[in-house]
């Protein structure tokens, strides 16, 4: 299951550090952005297995990048796990089209396994 690429738009610094080094340290390629302006250009670039997305990455926002994604017959069937520290992340993540979502503050396990379980469910999809 390695050697797959993970993309995560956030706008924490923070975040996108400890999350590059749990990701990268489980075998990942890992790929940041903090914007999302150009979201359709990054993921044509790095064809990434899996999308980290915050809520609030600036410019478009999440849920509009998220639906960006899911509308384009190039990129649709990329998972993306919807990441915010929102009370209602299920209902955003929802109105994004997300695959997933995560709640910030998360356990490195929770993220591990969540990013597995997205990729697992992509490759059988491929497989119908």
């Amino acid at each position: 299951m390695k050697n797959k690429t993970i993309l995560i738009f956030d706008d924490d610094s923070n975040i996108l550090e400890v999350c590059s080094i749990i990701l990268t340290d489980a075998g990942y390629d890992v790929k940041i952005s903090e914007t999302s302006h150009d979201i359709i250009e990054k993921v044509d670039d790095l064809r990434p297995d899996v999308i980290l997305m915050d809520n609030w990455i600036p410019d478009i926002g999440g849920i509009e990048a998220t639906r960006l994604l899911k509308i384009h017959p190039d990129f649709g069937h990329i998972p993306v796990i919807y990441i915010s520290a929102n009370n209602d992340i299920h209902m955003l993540a929802e109105k994004a089209g997300a695959d997933a979502y995560l709640a910030k503050p998360f356990d490195i396990v929770d993220l591990e396994q969540i990013v597995e379980r997205m990729i697992a469910s992509a490759a059988e999809g491929r497989r119908d």
